[in-house]
C-alpha cells in the first residue's frame, strides 16, 4: 500500500488505484471526510483505496498499542457506508486483525458488542449527523473509550507516511443476531409503570431500525415518526440539535397529545427531547434534570458536563443538597467519555445530546437509547409530574441554539487562538454592561460575566465550522443580544469566518 496522497482528482486512473486521504479528515477524536465529490462542487477527500489504507493504518496502530487485534465493525444507514466498511475491513484484515462484522448498526451497538463479543477494538463507519456525502469512522482500543487526540495523531502519522505493517492471520467474520440482543439489553430490567405516550423521531436514519422496538420493550406507547429507513433523508438530516427536526418533533407532540418526543441522530448515540407542551429542552438542561433525579438515588454522585452546558449546574440547590459535584470539561464525545471514566463519575452530559452513563446505569459510552431509558425512568419516579413540570423546577437560564459559522479546517484553530487571546484580554472589563469574571480556555473560550451569563466560541471537532453558544441569566432578549451584539460581530472581524448554519 503506497502512502496516500491528497491531490488525486476524480475520474482519473490514479483515483482508481491509489489512496486518496486528505489530512484534515483526521479530527480530534474520530475521522470525517467528504466522500461523494463526483457531481458536487466540493472535491472528494477520500476514496475507497484510501479507506483501505486507513484500515491498514488502524491495524498497525492496534498492534502498536499492544491490544488484542480483535475488532468489531458496523455501518450506519447511508448509501456509501457499506462499501466503505468493506474497504476498511479489507485493510484491517490485511493488517492482521480479526474482524467481527455486526452489519447495520448504531454506534452504541458496536460499543456494546465490544463487551458482548469480548473485543478490545471497534471501528464504526458513520458520519453521525453530518449531511449525506460525508463519511467517517469512530474507533477505539480500550472499551468503553474511543480514540482521543494522541491516538488520532499517531493514526494520522502512520497513514499519511505510509508506515503500514501488513501481517498474516487476519480474518473477517459475520456476526448475526447482535441487533436483537442489543435492543433487549437496552431495556433489560426496565418496566415503565406509568402510562406514557412517546414520539420516536429518527429522521429516516439508522435509529429507525432500533429505537421504536427498544422503547416498546421499556413499556411505553410508541408513535413512530420518520422511522422508515431512507438514506436520502427526504425531510431533514437526522440531528436532534437541528431546529428543523426539533420543530417537526414539536408538531408531532401537539398532534398526538404525547408526553414527550425523543429524537435520535444518524448513528443513535445522541438523544434530543421535546416536552409535553411542544417545547424543546436542550440536552444540557435534560442532563441537569437527570442529575437532580439521580443524585437523590445516588448521594454524593459526580457528574461531568461539557463547556457548552448551562451554568445552572453550578448553582442548583438540589445538587448541593445531595452532595453532587459537577466538572466542566472539553466538548466532544471522546473527551467527556474519558473524563467521566477518569473521575469515576456516575454520568456525563453534553449539550449536543451525548449522554454517558456508567455502571449501574450504563457501560460508560454514549448511547441514545440508554439516555431515553434514563429519561423515562425519571418520569416514572415522578408520576405526578410532566417533563414541563420537571423543567420548570430548574433555575431560569435562557440558552441559545448551537450555531456554527463555516470556517475551513485548515483555518479554524488559528481563528480560535485569536479569539481566546482577545477574550483573555477582556478579563475584568465589561461586555454589554457586565464585568468579565472568568475565561475558561479548556476548549476555546467560555467567557462568564458577573451575573452568570456566558458566551462560548470554539472550533468544531468534526466539521469545517466554529461553534458558538450563549446563555443569559436575564432574558431571551439579552440572550439574543449576547449573540448579535457580542459574539457575531467579534467573529465577523475575521474574514475566514463564513455563514452560519442557523442563527437566533
Amino acid at each position: 500500500m503506497p502512502a496516500p496522497r491528497a491531490d488525486i482528482a476524480p475520474n482519473t486512473l490514479d483515483f482508481e488505484i491509489l489512496p486518496l486521504v486528505k489530512p484534515t479528515g483526521f479530527r480530534e477524536y474520530d475521522a470525517r471526510w467528504w466522500f461523494n465529490g463526483i457531481g458536487h462542487d466540493k472535491a472528494p477527500e477520500l476514496n475507497l483505496t484510501g479507506v483501505q489504507a486507513l484500515g491498514l493504518g488502524m491495524a498497525t496502530l492496534f498492534h502498536e498499542l499492544g491490544v488484542e487485534p480483535k475488532v468489531v465493525t458496523g455501518h450506519d444507514f447511508r448509501s456509501i457506508s457499506q462499501p466503505i466498511k468493506n474497504a476498511l475491513i479489507l485493510g484491517l484484515v490485511q493488517g492482521g486483525c480479526d474482524v467481527l462484522d455486526v452489519g447495520l448498526a448504531l454506534s452504541p451497538m458496536v460499543y456494546w458488542s465490544q463487551f458482548e463479543l469480548d473485543a478490545a477494538c471497534c471501528a464504526m463507519v458513520t458520519a453521525s449527523h453530518n449531511e449525506n456525502g460525508w463519511t467517517g469512522v469512530k474507533m477505539g482500543a480500550n472499551r468503553p473509550l474511543t480514540f482521543g487526540p494522541d491516538e488520532m495523531g499517531r493514526l494520522k502519522e502512520i497513514v499519511l507516511s505510509g508506515d503500514f505493517q501488513p501481517r498474516a492471520g487476519g480474518g473477517h467474520h459475520r456476526v448475526d443476531g447482535v441487533c436483537e440482543k442489543y435492543i433487549a439489553s437496552t431495556s433489560e430490567g426496565v418496566k415503565i409503570k406509568r402510562p406514557l405516550k412517546v414520539i420516536a423521531a429518527c429522521g429516516n436514519g439508522t435509529a429507525g431500525a432500533f429505537a421504536p422496538d427498544a422503547l416498546r420493550q421499556m413499556g411505553v406507547e410508541v408513535i413512530e415518526m420518520d422511522c422508515n429507513l431512507d438514506n436520502t433523508f427526504p425531510k431533514y438530516n437526522p440531528n436532534p440539535e437541528d431546529s428543523v427536526m426539533l420543530h417537526a418533533m414539536s408538531a408531532a407532540v401537539k398532534e398526538h397529545g404525547a408526553d414527550l418526543a425523543l429524537g435520535f441522530d444518524g448513528d443513535g448515540d445522541r438523544c434530543g427531547v421535546i416536552d409535553n407542551t411542544g417545547e424543546e429542552i436542550f440536552a444540557d438542561k435534560i442532563g441537569l434534570m437527570l442529575a437532580r433525579d439521580l443524585s437523590r438515588e445516588y448521594p454524593n454522585a459526580k457528574f461531568v458536563v461539557d463547556v457548552k452546558s448551562t451554568g445552572l449546574y453550578k448553582t442548583d440547590p438540589v445538587l448541593k443538597e445531595n452532595g453532587a459535584t459537577v466538572d466542566y470539561y472539553k466538548t466532544g464525545h471522546s473527551y467527556i467519555k474519558r473524563r467521566t471514566t477518569d473521575l469515576d463519575a456516575l454520568a456525563g452530559f453534553e449539550k449536543s445530546g451525548h449522554f454517558f452513563f456508567r455502571p449501574p446505569i450504563g457501560l460508560g459510552y454514549d448511547d441514545g437509547l440508554i439516555a431515553a431509558k434514563a429519561i423515562l425512568e425519571m418520569l416514572d419516579r415522578n408520576p405526578d409530574k410532566t417533563m414541563a413540570d420537571l423543567k420548570g423546577e430548574l433555575g431560569v437560564a435562557h440558552t441559545s441554539l448551537t450555531m456554527s459559522p463555516h470556517c475551513d479546517d485548515e483555518l479554524k484553530y488559528g481563528v480560535i487562538d485569536k479569539m481566546v487571546a482577545e477574550y483573555k484580554g477582556l478579563l475584568g472589563t465589561e461586555i454589554l454592561g457586565r464585568k468579565v469574571v472568568d475565561v475558561n480556555t479548556v476548549n476555546g473560550a467560555r467567557v462568564t460575566l458577573e451575573d452568570g451569563s456566558w458566551v462560548l466560541v470554539r472550533a468544531s471537532s468534526n466539521k469545517p465550522e466554529l461553534v458558538t453558544v450563549v446563555e443569559s441569566m436575564r432574558s431571551e432578549d439579552d440572550m439574543r443580544a449576547l449573540f448579535r451584539d457580542e459574539v457575531k460581530p467579534r467573529l465577523g472581524k475575521h474574514p475566514e469566518v463564513g455563514a452560519y448554519n442557523q442563527e437566533i
